[in-house]
């Protein structure tokens, strides 16, 4: 059986001597792995469609549980990410949360999307902002949501110190809970990635580092590329 699906490459790794293995998100079948055979010969037609950040229409035939591969069409390469460290190591956190979040068998479309729309941003040259507005997209979606809102015990919007319910995913004032200690500039940073107000960089860098620890909370796991982007960012933190 053969079918077309929309997809962006999560993962690539070398196979045989001329082969690679890719790991997909798909809109439809949500996570997927493929083989592209003889890519690594010099002029392969399809070894763009084996590229780390490759979004394309593919073509796949499917036997006996295994995937290949047969054809592919680009929407975009995303290359621009390879001019900039920070970008890159953003937009590969970006591919690794997909990864983290999302099993095989799952559908993926809502995903996809975020993450596409994400790397056009960071493609673009937009940075820590783009990523904390993805990373809390994709947290809703795999059912961990983020809250910045009033807080759930007085019902007031918080200000100055405050702290981070990690088993509830909300801002409280500082004395209604027991959450760990974050800063009123996290609280605004999470805010403006969803259109309310504005953040500063060290408002985002600092919720990069709470929603990684969210994150880590909820699955066990966190992007290696998160710390490496927070750690290009600002190496003395």
């Amino acid at each position: 059986m053969e079918f077309k699906t929309d997809a962006l490459v999560l993962r690539s790794a070398d196979y045989k001597e001329n082969d690679r293995i890719v790991t997909l998100l798909t809109a439809e079948r949500g996570k997927l792995t493929a083989a592209l055979r003889g890519v690594k010969k010099a002029g392969a037609k399809l070894n763009f469609a084996s590229q780390p950040f490759c979004f394309a229409e593919y073509v796949i035939a499917e036997k006996g549980g295994r995937n290949t591969v047969t054809g592919a069409s680009l929407h975009d390469g995303f290359f621009a990410l390879r001019e900039d460290i920070s970008s890159l190591y953003a937009a590969v956190c970006v591919t690794q949360v997909c990864d983290l979040l999302l099993y095989e068998g799952m559908t993926g479309g809502a995903l996809l999307v975020a993450a596409v729309r994400a790397l056009e941003r960071l493609s673009s040259g937009e940075g820590a902002g783009a990523l904390v507005e993805f990373l809390l997209r994709a947290l809703e979606l795999a059912g961990y949501p983020v809250e910045a809102k009033c807080c759930p015990m007085c019902g007031k919007t918080p200000v100055g110190r405050m702290r981070f319910d990690m088993d509830r995913g909300v801002f409280t004032c500082y004395d209604h809970s027991d959450g760990v200690p974050a800063s009123e500039a996290t609280f605004r940073a999470v805010r403006a990635a969803r259109g309310e107000g504005e953040a500063t960089d060290d408002g985002n860098l600092r919720a990069l580092r709470l929603l990684g620890a969210y994150l880590r909370e909820k699955t066990d796991a966190e992007p290696a590329a998160l710390g490496d982007y927070l750690a290009l960012l600002h190496p003395l933190h």
